[in-house]
């Protein structure tokens, strides 16, 4: 059935349909079947379980630096931990305890299978501590969660001192931009 209606407002005529309109228009052909989520596909199993024997040989002999690596990551993770503790106390004795500042757990890196990460976070500002496999630790941020990832300092490992001074201040500037109003 349908009914019509002049609307005055517009000076139109409006057309309504009391059926259901079918919004898709293709051809009502019968579904391949497709085998229940519960089933194994043989054939593909053993296709990935061979890429991931290929795949896996070939980082197998990163191990080693990835293991440094992560070691070296843990290290800093517990020297920001620390650091954030004391940012935290601070805060709250200022009156200010809604700017705790969340730490992540080190995980592997979000662009390089080779290096590991951890992440601080607050509201959407975020900055990124990578450690490489080759040595190197990257500094990442502040930047906002969605956007850009920047501005960006690498540092070879063995460079202590300068990691620990880029370090204090890579967290500072955070900070201030995570607590900006």
């Amino acid at each position: 059935m349908v009914l019509v209606e002049w609307k005055q407002n517009t000076q139109r005529w409006k057309i309504f349909s009391l059926q259901p309109l079918r919004m898709d228009f293709s051809p009502r052909l019968p579904c391949a079947s497709i085998p229940a989520v519960s089933e194994r596909d043989e054939v593909l199993r053993q296709r990935l379980e061979a890429v991931g024997r290929r795949l896996g040989a070939r980082e197998a002999e990163h191990a080693g630096a990835l293991a440094e690596a992560r070691s070296r990551a843990e290290k800093l993770r517990a020297r920001v931990a620390d650091a954030l503790d004391g940012f935290h106390a601070g805060a709250r004795a200022s009156g200010a305890p809604h700017l705790e500042v969340e730490l992540s757990e080190i995980r592997v890196d979000d662009k390089h299978v080779r290096a590991v990460q951890f992440e601080l976070a607050r509201g959407r500002q975020r900055a990124v501590v990578t450690v490489k496999s080759r040595g190197e630790v990257t500094l990442v941020g502040p930047f906002q969660a969605g956007k850009n990832e920047g501005p960006c300092a690498t540092f070879p490992v063995g460079a202590q001192e300068e990691v620990a001074r880029a370090l204090g201040d890579f967290l500072e500037r955070f900070l201030e931009v995570a607590a900006a109003p």
